[in-house]
C-alpha cells in the first residue's frame, strides 16, 4: 500500500469502510469509527508498503 484510499470491511459488523492513507504515516497506528456501527477500528499501517494494514477492534 503505498498510499490513497485503503477499503475494509469493519472487524465489527462486516460493512465497507475507506481510510485515506498518507504515506508518512507507515509504521502508525491509526483508530476510526466505523461509519455504520461506530465502533472503534485499530489499523496498523506497516512501514512495508507492499504489506497490507492490520484491521482490528480497538479493543482486542
Amino acid at each position: 500500500m503505498k498510499g490513497g484510499e485503503f477499503g475494509f470491511a469493519c472487524p465489527c459488523c462486516g460493512e465497507p469502510n475507506e481510510l485515506f492513507i498518507d504515506p508518512e504515516e507507515r509504521g502508525q497506528v491509526v483508530v476510526m469509527d466505523c461509519r455504520v456501527c461506530c465502533r472503534p477500528i485499530e489499523i496498523a499501517l506497516p512501514l512495508n508498503p507492499d504489506e497490507a494494514p492490520d484491521v482490528r477492534p480497538e479493543d482486542q
